[in-house]
């Protein structure tokens, strides 16, 4: 169905604004990354300790490309915490844009919740994030942008502050 569909693409561009934002780290021996099948994708963020779901579910929603892309080509994404964000800040848009312009909100605090911020991070991560969300909105073309992009926007704004501010 098309709204079965919009969610399938809304997801995978929630992930990939995870995939964006994240750093290459290859310090680790051969080996030593995440699973793939069970700890990355679209399954290791809907059962995160079930993890026979999350390979059944990461094997039917892609034969586990995705998850297989995001172990490989950036390891740290096989992150739960940041899928979750993503697809908060996906599901949520309007709201957050609204309580980041307003620099405060229910939605907001949920987000830098979920980017491990403690209360005393919350301010400076703010002010970062009003910052960068001002910039892009007064660039050409923000308004004519669809809405998915400009949630995946607000949500590297955010973690690239949260990245810097925040013990994750």
């Amino acid at each position: 169905s098309s709204v079965q569909s919009r969610s399938t693409l809304g997801a995978l561009l929630a992930l990939q604004a995870v995939a964006a934002n994240a750093q290459m780290n290859n310090s680790g021996p051969v080996g030593s990354g995440p699973n793939p099948y069970s700890e990355c994708g679209i399954g290791a963020a809907l059962f995160k300790d079930v993890h026979w779901a999350a390979i059944t579910s990461n094997v039917i929603w892609d034969l586990g490309t995705t998850a297989l892309t995001s172990a490989t080509a950036s390891p740290q994404t096989c992150n739960a915490r940041q899928v979750k964000a993503a697809l908060f800040i996906r599901d949520t848009y309007e709201q957050l844009a609204e309580e980041t312009a307003r620099g405060q909100g229910e939605h907001l605090a949920t987000a830098l919740n979920l980017f491990e911020c403690d209360a005393a991070a919350h301010a400076a991560v703010i002010g970062d994030t009003r910052k960068s969300m001002g910039e892009a909105v007064a660039a050409s073309g923000y308004a004519t942008q669809p809405r998915l992009d400009k949630a995946a926007g607000l949500y590297r704004a955010i973690a690239s502050s949260a990245a810097q501010r925040c013990t994750i």
